[in-house]
């Protein structure tokens, strides 16, 4: 897509296009950027920093420094053209203040000073300044330095011409209103990721992350001329590839410009990530659903032609993502979001051109590819074959959950309640922490499902072979929801599913496997909260009658210190449930009045998705490379 660069002289108030007020944002802060908590928060800054990457998409700006301070402000620099300053016809106000307190007000607006932009709505960074405590922006054009305060929304005095200056940019501060944000704590994290994908979406241009918080905190800095192509090899990095090639194309169809990267791996997870104008969709859209249209059609074209398919009826979409890890992009001039936090695309058009772009270098890519094609599409095969033998013990894990009622003798001990909402399912390791939990438990509510040995690691295994493990359909039929397509969260019989493994590295283990299998198979089941860990004491700390029960080390050596002066003391380490008595396993872990349970969540999946894969998949050096960094920081390590 041609960029037609404006100059400063030519990008000025007229540019700037006003459609309401401000007023609403401080009522309802949720609508704009969609919640009040971390994310909203954060939000906060990929609203700002978006309007740089627009500068830079348009070919003005080459560096961005994003800097957080200790008293939760944050810096936003970049040397684009500088917001404009003059008067605004219709607001009779600066441009610049405009922008800032006016909704939906900005270049974007008008088709000709962006050709593309990711701040399509224009109300970023005047949402910023309406949940801001305060906010100061600076901006360097046509010679000199501007600047203008404003506290949550409202300026301070209107813009003053500071001094000469030959930069040009614009600088933006700001800090969350803690009357609107109840928690405020930036991740360093987050934002690094966010950076990331927008250093290899805009290659070519400085991204810098400074965090003053910590004392001797060097900064992050980002910049790749690979593009999507560079992208894809950090998503894949650790992990064995199908083959050598990496995909990548780069063309343009009626207007928008899409550019899309893949590569097979051995995993069986699929990982796709979208982008519209450099803005993550993580609902997917429009451009999700061509490329899948794109990808099925020319992988079984391919292999009708070669004729590798040798009888079979093709491949579906799921047999042609598996293992996929992949990257669209498109960039076009009116995007349509499903919200103002822009997780869907939803433009019908963007749908045709992915196809054809796709479409027509996939097929050239796999014809000048022999090799890599083959591969690709035998891995599919294997797919499809995976599939149909997963659909048939799928089948007989239901139909056999139906002639038993859902009970499995000798195994489940259910509770008497079929009300979900109030029962609980605890998954114990053994025999002998099975008895001792059956004893404890409330019959009523709570239901013990003991597992024999560590499970298979799923992470090494595709659904058919998973599926004939007998722990696993176990606990498949126990939980009621069958499994992968045939899933159903409202068929979950206990809204708390809580795994209790023992307190040593082998309990670590199996909860590691455990949290595998939900992860990868169960995820609806951690999204809507119904999973928790079990935390059974470390120690039992006895003096005369008083008893005091440690959950960590720390806790231990508190009971200690309280302590010192008495006589007879004796401490108890608990390695595993079955040391417990009944009573003591329900006074400590298993009566919802006393025990502590961790509910385990998925906020950042795609970060959890790589953690699983290399705790437990094949390769062995991330591994490695893994245990090296963090062996310092584990703490009771049984050896």
């Amino acid at each position: 897509m041609a960029k037609e660069k404006k100059s400063t002289t030519e990008y000025g108030a007229k540019d700037i296009f006003v459609l309401e007020g401000l007023e609403p944002v401080r009522k309802r802060p949720g609508m704009y950027i969609g919640s009040t908590g971390l994310d909203g928060l954060h939000h906060l800054i990929w609203e700002v920093i978006d309007n740089s990457i627009d500068e830079a998409m348009a070919g003005y700006a080459k560096n961005i420094t994003i800097t957080l301070f200790p008293d939760h402000t944050v810096r936003v620099e970049d040397d684009g053209r500088g917001i404009p300053v003059d008067i605004h016809a219709q607001t009779k106000k600066s441009a610049l203040e405009t922008v800032l307190t006016t909704l939906h007000s900005g270049a974007k607006f008008g088709g000709k000073t962006y050709q593309v932009s990711g701040g399509l709505h224009g109300v970023g960074v005047s949402v910023v300044n309406a949940l801001s405590e305060y906010l100061k922006a600076e901006v360097h054009r046509d010679g000199f330095q501007y600047q203008q305060e404003y506290v949550r929304g409202k300026p301070k005095g209107a813009v003053k011409k500071v001094e000469k200056s030959k930069k040009q940019g614009t600088v933006i501060w700001f800090r969350p209103d803690p009357q609107i944000f109840s928690e405020i704590s930036y991740e360093p994290k987050r934002i690094l990721n966010r950076l990331r994908q927008q250093a290899y979406l805009t290659p070519g241009v400085h991204i810098v992350f400074v965090d003053e918080r910590k004392e001797k905190q060097l900064p992050y800095g980002f910049y790749f001329e690979g593009g999507l192509a560079s992208y894809i090899r950090y998503l894949t990095r650790g992990v064995a590839s199908r083959h050598e090639n990496i995909f990548f194309v780069r063309g343009e169809k009626d207007g928008i410009l899409v550019e899309t990267a893949l590569r097979y791996t051995d995993e069986f997870e699929t990982y796709e990530e979208g982008f519209a104008n450099n803005i993550h969709t993580p609902e997917g859209g429009t451009h999700i659903t061509g490329f899948r249209s794109a990808l099925t059609r020319t992988l079984n074209d391919y292999g009708k032609k070669n004729s590798l398919f040798k009888g079979e009826e093709g491949l579906t979409g799921d047999d042609v993502r598996e293992g996929l890890t992949a990257v669209v992009s498109v960039k076009l001039h009116e995007p349509q979001f499903e919200g103002q936090t822009k997780a869907k695309l939803g433009n019908p058009e963007a749908k045709n051109a992915v196809e054809v772009v796709v479409s027509e270098a996939l097929t050239d890519f796999l014809e000048r590819n022999p090799q890599d094609a083959r591969v690709i599409v035998e891995k599919c095969l294997l797919a499809s074959k995976a599939r149909k033998a997963a659909k048939a013990a799928r089948e007989t894990i239901i139909r056999k959950g139906i002639l038993e009622g859902l009970a499995l003798p000798g195994k489940l001990a259910d509770c008497s309640s079929r009300d979900p909402a109030e029962s609980e399912l605890y998954i114990v390791e053994g025999d002998s922490a099975g008895g001792s939990a059956k004893m404890a438990r409330n019959r009523r509510f709570q239901a013990i499902l003991p597992l024999r040995g560590k499970i298979l690691n799923v992470e090494r295994a595709r659904l058919d072979k998973i599926l004939s493990f007998k722990e696993i359909k176990a606990l498949v039929i126990a939980l009621g929801t069958a499994i992968a397509e045939d899933f159903a969260l409202d068929k979950l019989r206990y809204h708390r599913v809580i795994v209790m493994t023992d307190a040593d590295v082998d309990g670590a283990h199996i909860r590691t496997l455990l949290l595998t299998l939900f992860f990868r198979y169960f995820k609806p089941i951690i999204e809507g909260g119904y999973l928790y860990i079990a935390q059974p004491p470390l120690y039992k700390i006895q003096v005369g009658k008083r008893i005091d029960y440690a959950y960590t080390e720390e806790q231990k050596l508190r009971v200690l210190q309280s302590l010192k002066k008495e006589t007879g003391l004796n401490i108890q380490r608990y390695k595993g449930l079955g040391e417990m008595n009944p009573g003591e396993l329900w006074e400590t872990t298993m009566n919802p009045e006393n025990r502590k349970l961790l509910q385990v969540t998925v906020e950042k999946a795609g970060e959890a998705d790589h953690i699983f894969d290399v705790l437990m998949g094949d390769e062995v050096l991330p591994r490695k490379k893994f245990i090296q960094t963090y062996a310092k920081t584990v703490q009771n390590l049984d050896i």
